[in-house]
């Protein structure tokens, strides 16, 4: 299923089929707070302009959503020791189920890895899935992410 897929921006009309994967079992246990991933993605042309948010699409149908965004915007601190200037991050989630364990979320991952390597300050991806969510962590490392042990996050060298 190599290169299947394609990311697309985010569309108004994308935020009900949004709405539905937040509420899916297999996403929500990765998704909390449903309603702040909703008031960013609706606020995606003002307060969050900084996110670059994606329709996930396999042979023309939406099967996910993703995103990356530059660290230092995010305010978040989850960086440990990780210098912030040229740091990126993802997000990435496959809602429909039937495309689970087909070897899209490499694709996925690739593909935002693809975008942010064309930012010119762009150098380095860190990434901090729940320890639990198996699927991800692994996905991450044979995207050539590494676990850093000392601040507990995935991070790719660009």
């Amino acid at each position: 299923m190599e290169n299947l897929i394609k990311l697309r921006v985010f569309r108004d009309e994308d935020m009900g089929l949004f709405k539905k994967w937040l509420y899916t079992t297999h996403v929500a246990k990765w998704y909390h707070e449903p309603l702040d991933w909703i008031d960013e993605v609706e606020k995606r042309n003002s307060e969050f302009v900084w996110l670059h948010h994606y329709i996930v699409e396999h042979e023309d149908k939406p099967i996910g959503f993703c995103q990356f965004y530059e660290y230092y915007n995010s305010g978040e601190t989850w960086n440990g020791d990780t210098d912030v200037n040229g740091t990126y991050s993802i997000d990435y989630m496959i809602g429909e189920p039937n495309y689970l364990g087909k070897g899209l979320g490499k694709q996925i991952i690739r593909a935002l890895v693809s975008k942010i390597s064309h930012h010119n300050n762009a150098k380095r991806i860190i990434v901090q899935p729940e320890e639990e969510n198996k699927a991800s962590c692994g996905v991450l490392l044979s995207c050539g992410f590494e676990f850093d042990n000392q601040n507990g996050i995935y991070i790719r060298v660009l």
